[in-house]
């Protein structure tokens, strides 16, 4: 009976390469078996089986990836996370990145805010961007918008900005202004859960719909809700 063998031993064979090296083909994408791409280096292939590097593969370590997800409400983070495929990548993402299954894999939620609200989902790899997210998360901006209905009290606007409590503390300076009738632009540093609710109430108003357009310096802008681009080597929070 013919035994299969680890996909990494025949890569290492074919490429004349250590193991930790032919690893490095195979999650880098670079490695296909009768035609079709395989990532897993304990991938078990048979004598018969075709295997082959793509021409262009490069001998190279898998970077840490940061993805920005326009998630949709009613998502928390680890199912959020489930939408990150390849065909819930934006058309116009500009990376140059190929996909691969590694990219999916040990993310982390820097602020996965509220389920019930859509928006702006940063899921890095990353320990720098984590770092800047999360331990530093106090000095990070949020934007968001809240679709509202009621009847704004005379000085709730004032207020909102300046002179509310939340869980019996009185909160800082928040900048809020109408974007439009019957929405609100909040610009607010660590907001927790609950708090912008909690804010319109005591002013009169209901959320209707909650969503993160910008963290930091990197805003929602054009992508589609359900799908992701990463974020660019230029790109700064």
């Amino acid at each position: 009976m013919t035994e299969s063998i680890r996909l990494v031993k025949r890569v290492a064979e074919l490429a004349s390469c250590s193991r930790a090296e032919a690893a490095q083909y195979i999650e880098g994408g670079w490695v296909k078996v009768d035609g079709q791409l395989i990532e897993e280096p304990g991938f078990r292939v048979l004598p018969q089986q075709q295997v082959e590097l793509v021409p262009d593969a490069k001998l190279q370590p898998v970077e840490p990836v940061t993805i920005l997800l326009h998630k949709p409400a009613g998502l928390d983070a680890p199912a959020a996370q489930q939408l990150i495929t390849p065909g819930n990548l934006y058309a116009e993402d500009r990376s140059g990145n190929r996909f691969l299954k590694r990219h999916a894999v040990d993310l982390i939620a820097t602020d996965p805010g509220e389920t019930t609200a859509s928006g702006l989902l940063v899921l890095t790899q990353d320990w720098r961007i984590k770092r800047k997210l999360v331990d530093d998360a106090a000095r990070i901006e949020h934007e968001y918008i809240a679709e509202v209905a009621g009847a704004l009290k005379p000085d709730g606007l004032a207020l909102l900005n300046h002179g509310l409590k939340f869980n019996g503390k009185p909160l800082p300076p928040i900048k809020v202004s109408w974007q439009s009738d019957a929405r609100l632009r909040f610009a607010i540093k660590a907001p927790a859960r609950g708090l912008i609710t909690h804010m319109c109430e005591q002013v009169g108003l209901t959320v209707l719909s909650l969503k993160r357009i910008r963290i930091g310096r990197i805003p929602l802008a054009g992508l589609p809700e359900g799908q992701w681009r990463y974020l660019l080597g230029y790109e700064r929070f």
